[in-house]
């Protein structure tokens, strides 16, 4: 048997629906649109979220949620991580040295008491302390 040979099987496949062939045909006049309106029309594309008229959904509910798109930082209490203060220089390394950060984390802040004292050692950007 080659594939030149090949044909579907019997009741299958279906022919294709000729609308608006005349009234013989069964689906001719208004070609199994119905009578009238917006879906009858040539041209017609139902709009997403459309409810014909009627105020949709999204618009029915309220407002909810709001994401900042400011990145807030990461902050560690100097009281309860004693090893900050330890350090000779202070930058996202070598807080990540003593203390597990996850790698997502680009900003540091530092608060508690002792922090302002740590201002000195900070060699980085991204880390910062309370306070003036």
């Amino acid at each position: 048997m080659g594939i030149e040979n090949l044909t579907p099987a019997a009741g299958s496949t279906h022919s294709k629906k000729r609308v608006g062939r005349g009234q013989g045909s069964g689906m001719g006049k208004t070609s199994t649109r119905g009578q009238k309106g917006q879906k009858s029309r040539t041209g017609y594309k139902r709009k997403r979220n459309f409810e014909g008229g009627q105020q949709p959904l999204a618009k029915r509910l309220p407002k909810v949620g709001f994401h900042s798109r400011v990145i807030k930082p990461y902050v560690i209490n100097v009281v309860k991580v004693k090893a900050i203060t330890e350090l000779d220089e202070i930058t996202m390394e070598s807080i990540r040295s003593v203390h597990k950060i996850a790698n997502s984390v680009t900003k540091v802040k530092l608060i508690g008491t002792g922090a302002k004292d740590l201002a000195s050692k900070i060699k980085d950007e991204n880390v910062t302390t309370s306070g003036k």
